[in-house]
């Protein structure tokens, strides 16, 4: 974890730098990436906060992805993971966030969608992106690595922006 933490603490770093707050929509890391910025002393002057929306009720009625997108493209979708993202910067009023979607297993894949895929959606300033991953190995394994990639995602957005003067 402590490589986890070591991105935790840049991204917060960059966030400053850029003067930008954060938030987190996460479903299948169940908040894990909260967590790991929660953890570091002074947090709360960048991170607002976080949603667990780990049903497609909560995605819709917390940080409103659309009932639509949910049944065109299920949960696990670049278009889920978008929403979130954009969703999670209207919800908490920042101005940067990542959404994390996923199937960490062992159940839940398909043929279509095995055990380890995740989308990770990035919003900064308005411009969103989102990044499809195939991860491998255990539940835990597909969590830590979802997260890591959420982290590095939004730390790469920032350092490719224009800092605030």
């Amino acid at each position: 974890m402590s490589d986890l933490s070591a991105r935790a603490t840049h991204l917060l770093e960059l966030c400053r730098k850029h003067g930008v707050k954060l938030a987190f929509a996460e479903s299948c890391t169940g908040g894990l990436v909260s967590s790991l910025v929660t953890e570091i002393s002074g947090s709360s002057d960048v991170f607002m906060g976080g949603a667990v929306t780990y049903a497609n009720e909560a995605k819709h009625n917390v940080i409103g992805v659309t009932v639509e997108s949910l049944e065109k493209y299920g949960a696990v979708s670049a278009q889920v993971a978008e929403e979130m993202a954009a969703g999670a910067c209207r919800t908490f009023g920042v101005e940067a966030a990542a959404s994390i979607t996923g199937i960490a297993g062992p159940s839940g894949g398909t043929p279509e969608k095995p055990v380890g895929t995740v989308y990770i959606g990035c919003s900064v300033k308005g411009k969103v992106s989102v990044a499809h991953h195939l991860f491998s190995g255990d539940r835990r394994s597909v969590r830590e690595q979802s997260a890591a990639a959420a982290l590095d995602m939004l730390i790469d957005v920032l350092i490719e922006a224009q800092p605030a003067q």
